[in-house]
């Protein structure tokens, strides 16, 4: 929640911090914070995508508070069709800086034939399948979909959810960095780091329009791009490195300014 209150006012979705130790009238914060059912519940400090759930009752958010090993955040549900991962690096007291990653994500969906049911959609895919056990009680498994009908099961742009991530480095543009330059430099100190972000199209996100900050990960960020399966294991260490190399300098910039 810290991190969030550091963005401008309407870049990230409407948020609310739950203590765990203290009692919390639910419906009152969903109102007072002007957040309607579906939406996001996770932990205040999670590790990839870990216990983060779509909430559709009151009696759902209820049983999840009960079960919070923490801290957690109520989350606007953004319901916009296309998420990445976006790096941006920028040397301090430069008023620009780079976008040196995009990751696009394919959500985990399956596609419906008549015959198979869900289930067995997602035992024809490993991926998919490695999900079955973590899904049980999230939809039904014995549904069959119509031929051709695609599916989304689970929502959130997260490996550990599923979700393939893919190299979208072509989708780097000037135009782009010259807009996420603009919104980034709003946020005091803010040089290196992903965000996680949903959209509608490409062309609106160059304008900065129609799209929400999911997440912003600061120094520990991955270039996740590094994950799609055309990359070698050698592709990936290379960009490791290219980021530490810049995370180096934005280190020393910092302490000889100071």
């Amino acid at each position: 929640m810290e991190i969030y209150n550091l963005l401008p006012a309407g870049l990230y979705p409407r948020t609310a911090l739950i203590q765990k130790n203290e009692l919390t009238n639910f419906e009152k914060t969903l109102i007072d914070n002007k957040i309607k059912f579906p939406f996001i519940v996770k932990p205040d400090i999670g590790l990839r995508g870990i216990d983060v759930q779509k909430v559709n009752t009151i009696e759902e958010l209820i049983r999840y508070g009960k079960k919070a090993k923490g801290n957690f955040l109520i989350q606007e549900l953004i319901d916009l069709p296309n998420e990445i991962g976006l790096f941006y690096c920028r040397l301090p007291r430069e008023k620009s800086g780079k976008i040196t990653g995009i990751t696009l994500k394919k959500f985990l969906t399956v596609e419906g034939n008549c015959k198979d049911n869900i289930e067995q959609l997602m035992k024809k895919n490993l991926r998919f399948e490695m999900q079955i056990s973590k899904t049980r009680n999230k939809f039904n498994h014995n549904e069959v979909i119509p031929k051709h009908e695609k599916r989304c099961l689970v929502p959130f742009g997260n490996h550990n959810r599923g979700t393939e991530f893919l190299d979208g480095k072509e989708y780097i543009t000037e135009k782009l960095e010259f807009t996420f330059d603009n919104i980034l430099n709003k946020i005091p100190e803010f040089y290196y780091g992903r965000l996680d972000i949903r959209f509608n199209t490409f062309e609106e996100l160059e304008k900065g329009v129609n799209f929400s900050i999911i997440e912003l990960n600061g120094a520990k960020s991955e270039p996740t791009h590094i994950y799609d399966t055309k990359h070698s294991f050698w592709y990936g260490q290379r960009e490791i490195f290219r980021h530490q190399i810049i995370f180096g300098q934005i280190i020393k910039m910092n302490m000889y300014s100071s």
